[in-house]
């Protein structure tokens, strides 16, 4: 099956059919975050360490890191981003920009092997992503859009997703190291969106043999209560086969729901991460107390 190895300089990440669910944390990223932006452009990144240890702490197994901030030295900020992360955690990194040149800061700055984010069908993109994939030796995230935007029809996103996979073959960059983004519309506006994903996931499993990844949070996007349905999703998905998400480790319902699906795909062991996760202590050292109690009163009886 499939394995799309991650690394930092000291751990590997599998992302994996057979594997527990890869979450990416998404929060390193300035867009929609003012404070953030404009921490990072003057050089203040105790926000960045915070949000990093934080997720973590969470249950990220890969962090997103972005730095695409209007006016400012992107590819700087990044590598910057990148040489503090990985001096606080040994979880790997996806390094993120639409600036080929901050990828390529990014790339120059990691240590182990990376997962860029992003390519794209777009002919431009190809030519320029591509080449820095194999001289890096790094897996990348492929977006199922290209020159025409993106499809509603999933036949089109899929066909999109065979090319890039097919030129990063021409590149020598094997299918194990691209990771498909089918693309997560908001359900909201289009009542299909979820039903499309979980039905391109199957077909990049079956007949691609890709790994895949999605922002789940944007099948939410305008409607209320988005952790809850972004977790509903989050389980269905992965019980169709997606393999990871950038997404927010922060939001404790939809963590529950991927450790839930991890559990029932058969991807926990024994049910050692569920049981790590919510055993009661205090329940844990009742039992054993009571135990210890209960031994003690039929001695004293006999």
């Amino acid at each position: 099956m499939t394995r799309t190895v991650i690394s930092s300089r000291s751990r590997e990440v599998v992302i994996g059919f057979e594997q527990p669910f890869a979450v990416i944390g998404e929060r390193i990223n300035p867009t929609g975050r003012k404070l953030l932006a404009e921490e990072m452009k003057a050089g203040d990144y105790s926000r960045v360490e915070a949000d990093a240890l934080a997720q973590v702490a969470a249950g990220a197994t890969i962090l997103d890191v972005n730095a695409g901030i209007p006016l400012a030295d992107e590819p700087a900020i990044l590598a910057k981003s990148i040489k503090l992360l990985q001096s606080i955690t040994d979880v790997p990194l996806c390094i993120d920009s639409s600036i080929v040149a901050a990828l390529e800061a990014g790339l120059d700055a990691y240590e182990g092997k990376a997962l860029l984010n992003s390519v794209t069908g777009e002919e431009e993109r190809l030519e320029q992503v591509l080449p820095l994939v194999k001289k890096h030796g790094c897996a990348v995230i492929a977006i199922s859009n290209d020159d025409t935007g993106i499809s509603e029809d999933i036949n089109v996103r899929f066909a999109v997703a065979k090319k890039i996979v097919e030129r990063a073959l021409d590149y020598g960059i094997p299918a194990e190291d691209v990771v498909v983004d089918p693309l997560v519309m908001p359900i909201g506006a289009i009542n299909s969106a979820g039903q499309q994903v979980m039905e391109l996931v199957r077909r990049l499993r079956a007949e691609l043999k890709v790994n895949t990844t999605c922002g789940a949070s944007n099948l939410s996007f305008g409607l209320p209560n988005r952790n809850g349905l972004n977790s509903a999703f989050i389980s269905m998905a992965i019980a169709s086969g997606l393999t990871s998400a950038i997404t927010n480790p922060l939001h404790s319902d939809l963590m529950q729901s991927v450790r839930g699906a991890n559990v029932v795909m058969g991807n926990d062991a024994e049910c050692a991460n569920w049981i790590a996760a919510y055993r009661d202590p205090d329940a844990e050292g009742s039992v054993r107390r009571g135990r210890r109690g209960g031994r003690r009163r039929r001695a004293t009886r006999g």
